[in-house]
């Protein structure tokens, strides 16, 4: 799982860990808290699921439990954590069902993206596409899971970027960010990577062609939103991620 740091809290003297007086600057500490803390669930390195301790919180970033509390509530409003009095503080878990729906979303508009890019692409991002293929290329001979990633993510952003709408680029990140947290197992092995690697070469040949609806289509089958695709993904993540409940 990818690793998380946490943001800087505010050098303002704090109250012992454990205490509930008020401390100076305590929105801005809440704020810090709960931004830290929805970076890492959604980047998985607190999974769903996941109990939260108040006390520990406050122990990590040196506060009262105020400003915890605080956070925790911002996060719960965003549907991040679930707040229940009998089994505690919790990471969210989404349903199957819901997961799905999301990767659908995504893949259907990240295929959009790509064919707004196959229309209005020019000479400057044919060029880009070819660096970023090598970088992807490089990355992949390497056998490195991490260095692939970066590189995956600059392949997509490139594509965003040349599809000049960014309001689908935004709404595209934004979905990808809140589904990252179940995808730790995305690009892990050789074999993943070689596929994705070949469909990035796809895509982008289908870009710089101007072919609009070879480019979406590779684009959609890129997204593991159809039934294979996500049987093999949804095999790839651990049951207890999920509100089995829910569906």
């Amino acid at each position: 799982m990818k690793s998380a740091t946490a943001l800087p809290i505010t050098s303002a003297p704090a109250p012992a860990p454990g205490s509930d007086a008020p401390a100076p600057g305590r929105a801005s500490l809440a704020s810090d808290i709960r931004d830290t803390l929805q970076a890492e669930i959604e980047q998985g390195v607190l999974a769903p699921g996941a109990l939260i301790d108040e006390r520990a919180l406050a122990a990590r970033f040196n506060v009262s439990r105020t400003p915890v509390r605080e956070a925790l509530q911002h996060l719960a409003a965003r549907e991040l954590v679930v707040i229940s009095p009998r089994q505690g503080i919790t990471v969210a878990r989404l349903s199957i069902a819901n997961v799905r729906a999301m990767l659908e979303y995504i893949g259907e508009l990240e295929a959009l993206c790509a064919r707004f890019a196959a229309r209005r692409a020019g000479d400057e991002l044919h060029e880009q596409l070819d660096r970023s293929l090598m970088i992807c290329q490089q990355a992949a001979v390497a056998g490195d899971p991490a260095q692939y990633a970066l590189a995956n993510t600059a392949f997509h952003e490139l594509i965003y970027e040349g599809s000049r709408n960014q309001y689908l680029a935004g709404q595209i990140r934004l979905a990808r960010r809140r589904s990252e947290r179940y995808r730790i197992a995305d690009l892990r092995s050789r074999g993943q990577i070689a596929r994705s690697l070949q469909e990035h070469f796809e895509i982008a040949r289908a870009i710089q062609s101007g072919d609009e609806a070879k480019a979406a289509a590779a684009m959609l089958q890129h997204v593991p939103a159809g039934t294979t695709g996500f049987s093999e993904f949804l095999a790839s993540v651990p049951r207890h991620f999920f509100d089995v409940s829910a569906d």
